[in-house]
C-alpha cells in the first residue's frame, strides 16, 4: 500500500465521518436527516431521496414529496420504523416531519452519538495505517525497500494519520457545538 493510497483512504473515511455527523439531528430541519432512510419499494430497499422530493419550508418541518403517491405509505412506514426519532404526518399527498426541540438529556445523547461515529473514524484510519505499515514491513523484508526507506515511510504514515485524525476531532468538535447550541 502506497503513501497515497493511504492518504485517500483516510480521506474518504474522514467523509464517512462526516456523513454520519449528518445523519444526528441538531434541533433544525435537515434533509441529510433521512440520508439512512431505506424504503422497501417494490422488493428492494431504495434510499429515500431517490423517491421522493425532500425540502425544508422551515427550521422545525421537514416536507417528503414522493414521485409516485403509491408509495406514501410505504415511506411513512420506513420513516417510523427508521432510527430518525420523530413521527411522519401523512396528509394523503405530503408527509410532514415535525423536528420538535431537543431536551437537553437528547443533546447529550447525540453528543455521545456523534462521539461514538467519532471514535469509528479514528478506528477505521488507525486500521488503514496498520495495513500500510504490514505492506511497508513486508516490503522491508523481502528487500524491495531499505530500513531506513521503510523507517522514513512510516513516520510518512504517522504524520497522516495525525492529520486525518485531527480532522476528525475538528469536525466532532463542530458537531457538538452544533448540537448543544440550542
Amino acid at each position: 500500500m502506497k503513501l497515497a493510497e493511504a492518504e485517500t483512504n483516510m480521506q474518504k473515511t474522514v467523509e464517512a465521518t462526516q456523513r454520519s455527523f449528518n445523519t444526528i439531528r441538531t434541533g433544525r430541519a435537515n434533509a441529510t436527516l433521512l440520508d439512512r432512510v431505506m424504503v422497501e419499494y417494490y422488493g428492494s430497499p431504495t434510499p429515500l431521496k431517490s423517491l421522493a422530493n425532500i425540502n425544508t419550508p422551515d427550521s422545525s418541518t421537514i416536507t417528503i414529496q414522493p414521485y409516485d403517491r403509491n408509495s406514501l405509505n410505504l415511506i411513512e412506514k420506513a420513516i417510523s420504523l427508521s432510527d430518525v426519532g420523530v413521527t411522519p404526518n401523512n396528509d394523503g399527498s405530503v408527509i410532514r416531519l415535525n423536528i420538535p426541540p431537543l431536551t437537553s438529556d437528547r443533546r447529550k445523547e447525540f453528543v455521545k452519538l456523534a462521539a461514538k461515529y467519532a471514535e469509528e473514524g479514528r478506528i477505521g484510519i488507525r486500521n488503514i495505517r496498520r495495513e500500510a505499515i504490514d505492506t511497508i514491513r513486508k516490503q522491508e523484508k523481502n528487500s524491495e525497500v531499505s530500513e531506513d526507506e521503510a523507517q522514513d515511510q512510516q513516520d510518512n504514515l504517522q504524520k497522516l494519520t495525525n492529520k486525518y485524525t485531527a480532522r476528525i476531532d475538528e469536525l466532532l468538535a463542530e458537531k457538538e457545538k452544533e448540537i448543544t447550541t440550542v
